[in-house]
């Protein structure tokens, strides 16, 4: 009985072991996401900072915010889900290729587009001088600073967000659904408004929710606008009055507008998935048209391209090659594009290694704790970049006081400024806006691992360090890659975060267009947001190719993160 007793006396110290990759991985998620509860914390530390700012400030910049989630969400669902099921549910010339273009425009930052905008439809500008010599004094095109104006420039930006889930939504539908539609003697169009939209509703519904969520976190277009909304205030509060307490308590608001609409996409996604459960069968068979009306439905999107992509870039590029004719400083773009680089690498790096750390706790010792802790860390990417710059910078500045206080009192020297006004600040707030990206992206290639690969190196004896070196980072590495050039180019292309948190002298592409588009230097703005474009592309057409190759059902590099 003695010999019988030893096991069992020691069997509970080994289940009383902390589980060390488990550990690691809640305590990364939550270092990520801590600079977040800086946010509420500023209303209990200093409850009087929000008075002269909620009576100047808050009403204007909470009813632009939400005029502009209502409007961008209403133009996304009406764009993005036309344009979903035309693709989806009709035949006509350039289909194939129209199929993944409508998604380009990813690509292009809503910032670059609106300094085109302005560039060509501004008072005095070439087009318009032309348009008023040929029609008249009076004509007038329409204002882009304007609430239409920032509504329609955003929904045009943002409305891939409706194609991508509504494409995959339509698809994943069966034939027999729609012929069942058609035997009760619906047409064809009505078979789509009665059966296929209502089935589809809720990932129409989660790319709307997706795209304003983008919306409310919009600080460059907006700025370039003049549109007076809540991530404007915050700069303004910041960088204007200096006043750090009032931009936190504004951004603890625009906070809780972006979490319920977090709380809105999770719903609709749960729904999405039982909806895409019912779908069985034969995909649809597209509907050839003929015509006119194949005429028209090849046109308009082609169009869309056209004022989106096609027609911007002609304009970037011609701008660009006016600058260069007249000797504009390569010193400063190529100073600028290798300060873009080197953050963007920096950042990509540490945020794959973050989301391989949390990925990988989770499968070894899966827990509520662990799950809540990863969404925790994926919480960031639903804040606007204004909202995490505030917040990482609060923390960043408490560390910064008390190691000089602990460099003059112990070591006799002044260390300066450590996080706050380097390089070391923004890679921390990169990190916590965009590790959603390289979870999503590494947490989709270990879902298809199979969970039988971890019993058997186990069962041969390796610890969770050999399992993860041997067997688990052969196979995630293609999503490490993906996650680590998503991440890149996303800090290629962030503004707020940077603008406000950038060091002296250490501007990046996307500072420098904002900049020169203040000034309406358009030409200058020019080859910085071309190179911005053409980064932001690869990443878009990776998604494309991986979408197609998955027969269109796997969304996963496009959908997760937003």
């Amino acid at each position: 009985m003695e010999v019988a007793a030893a096991p069992a006396a020691a069997e509970p110290r080994r289940s009383r072991r902390l589980p060390g990759w488990a550990v690691a991985s809640a305590l990364v998620a939550l270092v990520v996401a801590g600079p977040l509860a800086a946010l509420p914390l500023s209303f209990v530390f200093e409850p009087g900072a929000f008075g002269d700012v909620a009576d100047s400030l808050l009403g204007e910049a909470l009813r632009a915010s939400l005029v502009l989630a209502v409007g961008v969400g209403a133009g996304t669902l009406l764009l993005g889900g036309t344009l979903a099921a035309l693709v989806s549910f009709y035949d006509f010339p350039g289909r194939r290729w129209l199929d993944w273009a409508l998604v380009l425009p990813l690509a292009m930052p809503a910032y670059v587009l609106v300094f085109v905008l302005l560039g060509q439809y501004d008072e005095a500008s070439p087009l318009q001088s032309a348009l008023r010599a040929l029609l008249g004094d009076g004509f007038q095109l329409p204002q882009v600073r304007s609430t239409i104006g920032t509504i329609l420039v955003l929904t045009l930006v943002l409305y891939p967000y409706v194609y991508i889930l509504g494409r995959g939504a339509f698809l994943e539908q069966s034939r027999d659904t729609m012929e069942a539609a058609r035997t009760l003697g619906l047409s064809h169009r009505r078979a789509i408004a009665r059966v296929a939209l209502p089935l589809a509703r809720p990932a129409l519904a989660a790319g709307a929710a997706l795209a304003v969520m983008e919306a409310l976190a919009d600080f460059g277009a907006v700025n370039l606008l003049n549109y007076r909304a809540m991530t404007d205030a915050i700069y303004r509060v910041w960088y204007g009055a200096f006043d750090q307490a009032a931009a936190l308590q504004l951004a603890t608001i625009l906070l809780g507008l972006s979490l319920a609409l977090i709380a809105l996409e999770r719903l609709m996604r749960g729904r999405a998935r039982y909806h895409g459960a019912l779908a069985r069968g034969e995909a649809v068979v597209p509907r050839r048209l003929h015509g006119p009306r194949a005429a028209l439905a090849t046109a308009l999107p082609c169009l869309l391209l056209v004022l989106v992509l096609v027609g911007p870039l002609i304009q970037l590029v011609a701008w660009a090659i006016g600058s260069v004719g007249e000797g504009a400083s390569g010193t400063k773009l190529l100073q600028d594009t290798l300060t873009s680089l080197s953050l963007a690498s920096i950042a990509a790096l540490v945020a794959a290694a973050t989301a391989t750390v949390i990925v990988y706790g989770r499968r070894t010792r899966p827990s509520r704790i662990g799950a809540l802790a990863s969404r925790l860390g994926a919480l960031g990417y639903a804040v606007p970049g204004t909202v995490v710059a505030v917040a990482v910078y609060t923390p960043l500045a408490w560390v910064d006081r008390r190691l000089a206080e602990g460099g003059r009192d112990i070591l006799g020297i002044d260390p300066g400024l450590l996080f706050t006004g380097t390089i070391l600040g923004l890679i921390v707030a990169y990190v916590v806006r965009f590790q959603a990206l390289a979870f999503f992206s590494v947490d989709a290639r270990m879902r298809r691992v199979d969970p039988a690969l971890d019993d058997a190196a186990r069962s041969l004896g390796a610890d969770p360090n050999r399992v993860l070196a041997d067997v688990h980072l052969p196979l995630l590495w293609p999503g490490i890659v993906t996650a680590a050039l998503l991440v890149f180019v996303e800090v290629m292309k962030e503004l707020p975060a940077t603008a406000l948190l950038r060091p002296l002298g250490g501007d990046t592409l996307a500072v420098a267009v904002w900049e020169a588009t203040r000034d309406s230097r358009f030409e200058v703005a020019a080859l910085p947001a071309l190179v911005i474009v053409a980064v932001g592309l690869v990443p878009v057409l990776i998604a494309i190719r991986t979408t197609r190759a998955d027969g269109g059902h796997q969304q996963s590099h496009l959908e997760a993160p937003r």
